[in-house]
């Protein structure tokens, strides 16, 4: 079972929230429009310098993401995936950053039911600025420079597989256009719940007009995660 993490597991854009440690809660023009310059992850590096330079602190950061609210029904997802441990493997991909997501799950009681994460590594350095990097890099077309969502799923089934892990179907949990980049990858067992009315949503109603038949899995549309936890119950009745 595989998550995103902002606007999938939290209700909000994390890199959005962070804003609200900054002076004033906003950021200064320059910031607002240089986004176009280079990848979203070289613009989020360019805030969280910003924020350092205006004395924002682990503290403060820990504070903003912990206090994200998650997306309504993550909670009793959370609860059901807690109470059938044994039958699924939880790892969420994210172009967030690690310290954040990490505060997040904690703070949510629920970071240990993750066997695995993978973000964008970020870090305190000496000055006490929060600092990013990218994740990888790849040669996929359709994501941004810094991470692409299917390479790191495909790569992570194959090291499980050489681990002797079989599993019998992979679940996708997103809501953004880089979570459907390895939805496409997914097989006719497996199912991809896209968040409602979101990117990832649009993009796989759209393929399959276009391509009938192209896009494999299952697509099971979102509001909450209580609609998720249901459809996994009763496949776990059949």
């Amino acid at each position: 079972l595989v998550f995103d993490f902002d606007e999938t597991i939290v209700a909000e854009n994390s890199d959005d929230s962070v804003v609200r440690t900054a002076p004033g809660q906003a950021l200064p023009e320059r910031l607002r429009h240089n986004q176009r310059q280079g990848s979203y992850n070289e613009h989020m590096q360019r805030v969280l310098a910003f924020l350092g330079d205006q004395g924002v602190r682990a503290a403060d950061f820990k504070a903003v993401y912990e206090n994200i609210p998650l997306t309504p029904g993550m909670q009793e997802l959370f609860q059901f995936l807690s109470k059938n441990q044994e039958l699924f493997e939880v790892v969420l991909i994210s172009d967030a950053n690690m310290f954040g997501i990490e505060a997040k799950l904690r703070a949510a009681g629920v970071h240990s039911l993750f066997r695995k994460i993978f973000s964008n590594p970020s870090s305190f350095d000496k000055r006490g600025y929060l600092t990013l990097g990218p994740y990888h890099s790849h040669k996929c077309l359709d994501c941004p420079a810094n991470m692409c969502k299917r390479k790191i799923l495909t790569e992570y089934l194959a090291e499980r597989a050489q681990e002797e892990v079989k599993f019998e179907r992979v679940f996708y949990v997103g809501d953004g256009a880089n979570d459907f980049c390895p939805s496409v990858a997914l097989t006719s067992a497996d199912v991809a719940f896209p968040r409602k009315g979101f990117p990832m949503h649009r993009m796989t109603q759209e393929m399959e007009k276009k391509q009938p038949g192209a896009f494999q899995a299952t697509v099971v549309p979102w509001e909450s995660g209580t609609e998720v936890a249901r459809y996994l119950q009763e496949l776990l009745k059949t």
